[in-house]
């Protein structure tokens, strides 16, 4: 499955023709309603707060290297956070 908004006009074009093409099942996400695919906006806000606005990449392999190191810190030295059940951890 595909969770997306309609993105630009021209890449909401390709992405609806592609699922529908390879039969992937394609769930949309209503304009101004970010919270409907909240997983992800948390992830892209920490993936920009934590790596990509603390460094300058002065080149694609630089650039690589370094977001695949916090990748790899986010995905196996953090323990996973359970989520909150009625304000308590």
């Amino acid at each position: 499955m595909v969770v997306s908004d309609n993105g630009t006009e021209m890449t909401g074009h390709v992405v609806f023709a592609w699922c529908q093409d390879t039969g992937v099942e394609r769930h949309y996400i209503a304009p101004g309603e970010p919270q409907q695919n909240g997983f992800v906006e948390s992830f892209n806000g920490r993936l920009r707060d934590e790596c990509l606005n603390e460094h300058l990449f002065p080149s694609l392999a630089a650039a690589r290297r370094i977001i695949e190191a916090w990748r790899t810190d986010y995905n196996t030295v953090r323990p996973p956070q359970q989520p909150r059940r009625h304000g308590v951890r």
